[in-house]
């Protein structure tokens, strides 16, 4: 498969006479070193006058030109990665799958990769396959090389610290002017290599607003099986950038548009396709749309929040299952979590911290029903009180639970002791002249609540 990979690269390279760069001279770009990282350009002028060429490249370069702030700068050289060690004595080198360097300065980390090559899998012991995927590639080559083997030909761009100009092999400068979304190569061949360039192609599409090229689209609908054989671990990181960058909403109708959101999380999906009330189920839609509204107001949403978000109904239709077999709510909710969560890290490795904060979210969403006596004061003096309450929010907001619940935790937060002592007395949630009080049912004693 792979050599078929490198023999329609030179064939591209040839005909589409690329070979032969775009030089975008500095007053014809917008990109000024005043936009990029101060530690950036320490490393990219310690590599040049190290003697090695050194280049902006991929989304830094991409942001810039479309007059955006990147989030990571990126660079490229001809050093290998032993050789970038020698430069910076602050460099670690990771990775198995593609040998990188990566420089230090406090918190910031910049990345540096060497040019990677086109040889023939045979030509070297560098690179590991298997069924086309990659496993293995730390075969080095030089930029014309390193430019093809990048995925799509908006991150082929490269910014030359040497005279400040732009490098564009694969005409990435005329599809971003465009808009359009073009993978370097052949579409299935490409995702063969690395399924994970499905999810990137969604979640580019959706951050930059572009339109994916038909001929990179159509392979989305029938490879998603693909993605079935990436690491778990690789994908919790994707999962991330796709859900945390604000477009979540957008990444997550894309996905589901291409059939991809079910490789991922298939019984999110599978409940999704049920109706509750001849209504569809939106929870995930309004958790989506909630994480990008607080990533603009930039609010924390952490991973935990976001993954038990988008397990939430598979968890609580499995919860609402037991609870009808007789299951009190507490043990209802920590097996169905349990038992979901079990399931879910064999596609994507949620790490245990996360797991946890998850399950607690959960199972205090139950507590919210208990709205007298003594029981509300425990749950606000809870340590993932906030997060449970926020979670109970969004429920309210897609109709999964009365608005009036919400309302009345959020203004018992808010009110003075006097006013939260009358509240506590009403199960209505103590608005005069409203409802009636309700006798309290003795708790049975397996009822298994905190």
């Amino acid at each position: 498969m792979l050599r078929r990979v490198f023999q329609f690269a030179k064939t591209y390279f040839k005909d589409k006479k690329i070979v032969r760069p775009t030089i975008i001279p500095r007053p014809e770009h917008n990109i000024s070193r005043a936009y990029i990282s101060e530690n950036a350009v320490k490393v990219l002028y310690r590599l040049k006058n190290s003697g090695y060429q050194a280049h902006l490249v991929g989304g830094g370069v991409r942001d810039l030109l479309l007059g955006r702030e990147p989030k990571d700068f990126d660079i490229a050289t001809d050093a290998r990665p032993e050789q970038v060690k020698s430069v910076f004595r602050n460099c670690r080198l990771i990775g198995r799958r593609f040998r990188l360097a990566h420089v230090h300065f406090g918190r910031e980390i910049i990345e540096v990769a060497t040019f990677r090559g086109m040889q023939e899998i045979s030509d070297s012991d560098e690179r590991e396959t298997e069924n086309g995927m990659l496993l293995r590639d730390n075969v080095y080559g030089n930029i014309e090389e390193d430019a093809l083997r990048r995925d799509f030909t908006i991150n082929a761009l490269y910014y030359n610290i040497e005279d400040f100009s732009v490098i564009d092999y694969a005409g990435g400068l005329s599809d971003l002017q465009a808009g359009v979304l073009r993978l370097l190569g052949d579409p299935d061949t490409r995702y063969r290599e690395d399924p994970v360039r499905m999810i990137r192609a969604v979640r580019f599409a959706a951050k930059l607003g572009f339109r994916i090229d038909p001929v990179c689209e159509t392979p989305l609908f029938e490879l998603g099986e693909l993605l079935q054989g990436v690491p778990a671990a690789r994908l919790f990181d994707e999962v991330l950038k796709l859900f945390l960058g604000g477009t979540a909403l957008d990444c997550f109708e894309k996905l589901r548009h291409y059939d991809l959101f079910g490789e991922l999380f298939p019984e999110t999906e599978l409940s999704l396709a049920y109706e509750e009330h001849d209504f569809p189920v939106t929870f995930v839609a309004h958790g989506m749309r909630n994480t990008d509204i607080r990533v603009e107001q930039g609010k924390p949403v952490t991973p935990a929040f976001l993954f038990a978000v988008l397990l939430w109904e598979p968890v609580r239709r499995r919860a609402d299952l037991l609870r009808s077999q007789g299951e009190a709510p507490l043990p209802a909710m920590q097996q169905a979590g349990d038992e979901v969560i079990s399931r879910q890290v064999k596609r994507i490795a949620i790490p245990r911290r996360f797991s946890i904060a998850m399950r607690e979210i959960w199972n205090l969403q139950h507590r919210f029903e208990h709205r007298t006596g003594k029981r509300p004061y425990r749950l606000l003096t809870h340590p993932r009180f906030r997060a449970a309450y926020d979670f109970l929010l969004l429920r309210a907001d897609a109709g999964e639970v009365d608005q009036e619940i919400g309302t009345w935790w959020t203004r018992i937060q808010e009110v003075d002791e006097e006013e939260r002592s009358r509240m506590l007395q009403s199960p209505e949630g103590g608005t005069k002249g409203r409802g009636r009080r309700r006798r309290r049912r003795k708790k049975p004693a397996s009822s298994g609540e905190e």
